[in-house]
């Protein structure tokens, strides 16, 4: 009985695909257009847009090579200062434009936090050298909070 009924919903299915197919139907651009419309939604969610700002030596008497970069996602902007320490691990100072409540840098399972400072500044110290994130909860003009988090980058 069961394999009856199986049939018949089969058949009538096929039969209103059809029928949809003849009245309304599928654009041809459709699958190209929902996996670009997936790609760049997920693109804006998670890129932030990195500006490769400076990268020169250190101080005069330092060999330390240092960069600088800046993150913004048109609401909030982070500038960080990534430079070498003593110890082989690397400094990142930064500077953040909205109220943060919470900043961390994230590398693969390691993890360091730091507390905004006045003028929204922060830093992190012996930082391993690697690809890591920074990821930050920042409250917004109207008081609500989100995430801001910046793409991978070199430290």
């Amino acid at each position: 009985m069961e394999t009856e009924d199986f049939a018949a919903d089969a058949a009538l299915f096929a039969r209103m695909r059809r029928m949809w197919e003849d009245v309304d139907p599928m654009p041809a651009d459709l699958v190209d257009q929902m996996v670009a419309a997936v790609a760049v939604e997920d693109l804006s969610r998670e890129y932030a847009l990195l500006t490769l700002v400076e990268e020169a030596l250190g101080a005069v008497r330092s060999e330390t090579e240092t960069s600088t970069l800046q993150f913004s996602d048109g609401t909030t902007s982070v500038l960080l200062h990534l430079s070498g320490t003593e110890g082989g691990g690397r400094r990142v100072d930064g500077w953040v434009d909205a109220s943060a409540l919470a900043i961390r840098l994230v590398q693969d399972d390691r993890e360091w936090t730091a507390e905004p400072g006045e003028h929204g500044r922060f830093a992190f110290e012996e930082v391993t050298p690697g690809v890591a994130r920074l990821r930050l909860v920042v409250k917004d003009a109207t008081g609500e909070l989100r995430d801001f988090q910046t793409p991978q980058f070199e430290v």
